[in-house]
């Protein structure tokens, strides 16, 4: 804090900062829990001088003023260490003697927070909590002329296809001519989206792949789950379960060195391979796993030093267009693995998406494409990126599936979206509405570090601190004294959990619809939309 009397430019009050720490003197126990375990110093323990009035019995003597001294909390006010509301300090309290509460006016700590000339980094999503999927209601309800399934009882086929799908007459004649057409994967339609070993901490990823195994394994639903773009631990790489594993290879090629050495030894082939171009959180950019983040494991799987700071690029530079990706680094991804693995690229969401679109639709050797939108999460990006760049996903997968109808390859070529799916918790209701917007599945990051972690940051700019790896949670943190806070086998719990339920509402959307044998992909008179111009630009009903 400030010394009294000592003002600066800069300087702030509690009343300027976006949260503030209410602190009962009367329940604290001094114990120090709620300091030790502040991630950024935002409170510490103070001495206080308090003034008291003694008055004593009658008039004898006068009243007399008595100093002492108590102990306390104090809250920081330098916008380095200010409060950023994640409530770590009411969790620890024995007490409850201490919370934090959002300030009732607009904060002035964003106009303090380049210091040094560095604009601001953050994890995170983009700082606005509406979504147009939340508005997107469904309004096809089957009633007697076609009768309504019952949810409960009914079997419903929740599968679709990563992988090009050939008409019948180019898959007879590709078999023929060349013995080879493309592969293709049965997968559940919720797919666990890049988040890379590094920006993720080793019980966190533990706990995600320990999930997704236990769904395969004992569930028998085909999830697969994005290593995102920081390679793959060795013995991950070299067990059975490599095959619910689709490995994401970008901009930055970090840990492929690895991967490359391992495919002798591989036991399986991974689901598919994903080519990152890019990420919906930030357009333009490539990755960024800063050096806070970059321990010794770390550094060993990606190839690189230790505390380095590891930006990729934002293209690929070995070549120079998405048509010569499209024309090499797609059909080299399947030669290493023999044309036994699907191969995509992923992108963000944008108005030259149709072009790329184009692009891999005249290529067979393109497995699917991935869309990232506006509202993708990442663990680390300039904030100017996350809130004022992107596309929004549903005009775009929209806009995709029907050029892909306009050329008559709308069942061929299957679309992933991501970036906002579940934002508002409201996950089946959001990746159903994309489906009936054209896409084949979804991409989900974000949602399941805060349903199976507990992640506390959101969209009102709360935590948001994945970048510098402190964490409360130990979510995206790769220090042992915070990761030691998440046990694995209940990170897995929650994603077994997260995963039947999303699967029992989304039967409950699909029953009254009459669909069971396969998704209602594109089926677009199925929902319908409060706003007249969202149905317009969707084309899809509007309905008030």
């Amino acid at each position: 804090m400030e010394p009294m009397g000592k003002l600066r430019p800069s300087a702030l009050s509690g009343k300027d900062l976006p949260w503030r720490i209410l602190w009962d003197k009367e329940k604290c126990a001094l114990c120090g829990c709620c300091t030790a375990v502040c991630p950024v110093r935002a409170i510490s323990l103070g001495v206080h001088r308090r003034r008291e009035i003694r008055l004593a019995l009658g008039l004898v003597e006068k009243p007399a003023n008595v100093y002492g001294v108590f102990h306390g909390i104090d809250q920081t006010t330098d916008p380095a260490h200010a409060c950023m509301g994640c409530g770590m300090c009411s969790l620890v309290c024995p007490n409850s003697a201490i919370f934090p509460v959002k300030s009732d006016e607009i904060d002035k700590l964003r106009f303090h927070i380049n210091s040094g000339g560095e604009p601001r980094r953050r994890g995170g999503r983009r700082n606005d909590p509406s979504s147009v999927l939340d508005r997107i209601k469904f309004i096809r309800i089957s009633m007697l002329t076609d009768p309504a399934l019952d949810a409960g009882r009914h079997e419903f086929e929740l599968r679709t296809l990563l992988g090009r799908i050939l008409p019948p007459e180019e898959a007879v004649g590709g078999a023929s001519s060349q013995g080879w057409i493309p592969p293709v994967r049965e997968i559940y339609p919720l797919i666990i989206g890049g988040m890379s070993f590094g920006a993720l901490s080793p019980n966190m990823w533990e706990g995600l792949q320990m999930g997704v195994a236990y769904l395969n394994e004992e569930m028998g639903m085909p999830v697969r789950i994005s290593t995102g773009e920081g390679g793959c631990p060795p013995r991950l790489l070299r067990s059975r379960f490599l095959k619910y594993v689709i490995l994401q290879i970008a901009s930055g090629y970090f840990g492929w060195d690895e991967i490359i050495r391992a495919l002798p030894e591989m036991k399986e082939d991974p689901c598919a391979i994903e080519i990152k171009y890019g990420q919906g959180a930030k357009p333009g950019d490539g990755g960024l796993l800063m050096w806070h983040k970059v321990n010794k494991l770390i550094a060993a799987i990606r190839g690189v030093p230790p505390r380095v700071s590891l930006p990729s690029p934002p293209t690929h530079q070995t070549k120079y267009s998405i048509e010569e990706s499209v024309a090499k680094m797609i059909q080299s991804m399947y030669m290493a693995w023999g044309y036994r693995v699907p191969v995509y690229p992923k992108i963000s969401a944008t108005t030259t998406t149709l072009a790329v679109l184009n692009n891999l639709a005249r290529n067979s050797y393109a497995a699917a494409i991935a869309i990232d939108g506006e509202d993708g999460g990442t663990g680390a990006a300039y904030n100017v990126s996350m809130n004022h760049m992107g596309h929004p996903i549903a005009s775009n997968v929209r806009d995709a599936y029907l050029n892909l109808v306009k050329i008559g390859r709308q069942n061929e070529l299957p679309i992933f979206a991501g970036g906002g799916v579940g934002k508002n918790g409201n996950l089946a209701a959001n990746a159903a509405a994309l489906i009936m917007l054209g896409a084949s599945g979804v991409q989900v990051s974000k949602y399941f570090m805060q349903a199976a972690a507990g992640c506390v940051g959101s969209e009102g700019d709360r935590c948001n601190i994945c970048n510098i790896g402190l964490c409360p949670k130990g979510i995206t943190s790769q220090d042992p004294r915070l990761y030691r806070r998440l046990d694995p086998e209940d990170v897995a719990r929650r994603v077994v959990d997260v995963y039947l339920s999303f699967d029992s509402e989304l039967k409950k959307i699909l029953a009254p619809l009459g669909r069971s044998t396969s998704l209602p992909i594109g089926m677009s008179d199925a929902i319908g939309i409060d706003d007249f111009h969202a149905a317009q630009r969707l084309q899809i009903k509007h309905v008030v």
